[in-house]
């Protein structure tokens, strides 16, 4: 997720009351719902290397771990040295250590699980295991989670301002809505994919699936992008609770990368394209297409999940092809009916 929505996590969870056990409570649960995102450097690298270190080994369980107690120390050495500077807070609560461990780790465990809930994926068990694993429940930026998150806190800051001693009611009402909006996400991603498998188990298309896809999309919640098929051969329908017949399928309208020439053996290349090499270990709905233009032969690689002309050119890898031996033999690039010409 958005970091936005991290840092709300955090502050929401602070405002529950955990925020009253030790100092620096809340800036520790903020800061560690956050924290696991310091894989965020790896875009310096430039190209599309990042995709293979993104929410990877920072997101894992020996950082699940580690960070923490990172975080936690360096909290410990603030206090001080506002402390030895004369600077630190007359209000700010002394240092539980036991409870600002237990907050750092509290913060710092919401983030994956967070992160799991949408379709860009995440690897839980790195560095023991690269498998993804998708949750397909939120778009990665959810208003409504905002919307929620926000007006929970203001209430409840409010009431704390007041001096109710049941500030924290607000807080906890605003987490117990987001988990049970999570879990109604959850229930209509189910119901894409269910109706989609019957709609292709009903239809003459012959369809190749491996895998099917309920795509959450931005502010409808009730609506489901839903992708299917099997590597350069995906579709594209749409879900929505409202819908009262099944998933229409239309092969002829929906199908992603569409009358494009692909490449045989795309793997074949990935020794020499180290842009590829990340993007393929990243990508869940791989396609490939060829652009010819004359004796020029351009090679663009893409996700169906990011297949969108907003998103796409952030999630495709284009390079040429004719630097890169035997990719001009007929056997090496598939026929299509048109072309790309240029």
């Amino acid at each position: 997720m958005d970091n936005l929505t991290h840092s709300l996590v955090g502050a929401l969870l602070g405002q529950m009351g955990l925020k009253r056990k030790t100092g620096l409570a809340m800036p520790t649960l903020i800061i560690a719902a956050n924290i696991p995102d310091i894989d965020v450097l790896a875009l310096a690298l430039g190209g599309h290397q990042h995709l293979a270190i993104r929410r990877g080994i920072t997101h894992g369980p020996i950082a699940m771990v580690i960070l923490p107690l990172l975080l936690w120390g360096a909290m410990i050495w603030f206090d001080n040295w506002q402390a030895r500077r004369g600077k630190r807070p007359e209000k700010r609560l002394p240092l539980h250590k036991g409870w600002l461990l237990g907050l750092a780790y509290i913060g710092c465990l919401s983030h994956p699980l967070f992160d799991w809930f949408n379709s860009y994926g995440i690897r839980l068990l790195e560095p023991f295991s690269s498998e993804w694993f998708y949750g397909d429940t939120l778009f990665i930026i959810d208003v409504w989670i905002w919307v929620v998150g926000f007006l929970g806190l203001w209430l409840s800051l409010r009431r704390e301002k007041l001096g109710s001693r049941n500030f924290n009611r607000p807080a906890i009402a605003a987490v117990l809505a987001v988990l049970a909006y999570i879990n109604g996400n959850a229930i209509i991603s189910k119901a894409a994919v269910s109706a989609t498998d019957d709609s292709i188990k009903l239809s003459d298309s012959r369809i190749a699936v491996d895998q099917i896809v309920a795509n959450p999309v931005p502010v409808a919640f009730w609506r489901r992008e839903v992708l299917f098929g099997s590597k350069n051969n995906y579709y594209r329908t749409e879900y929505s609770v409202f819908q009262s017949k099944p998933v229409q399928i239309d092969v002829g309208q929906i199908q992603v990368g569409k009358d494009t020439v692909h490449i045989i053996e795309i793997e074949k290349l990935v020794p020499k394209n180290p842009d590829l090499a990340a993007f393929l270990f990243w990508s869940r709905m791989p396609y490939d297409g060829v652009i010819v233009s004359g004796k020029e032969r351009t090679a663009v690689v893409s996700d169906a999940r990011f297949s969108s002309p907003l998103v796409s050119g952030r999630f495709s890898v284009v390079f040429p092809l004719n630097g890169f031996e035997g990719m001009n033999d007929p056997s090496t690039i598939a026929t299509c009916s048109p072309c790309l010409d240029e």
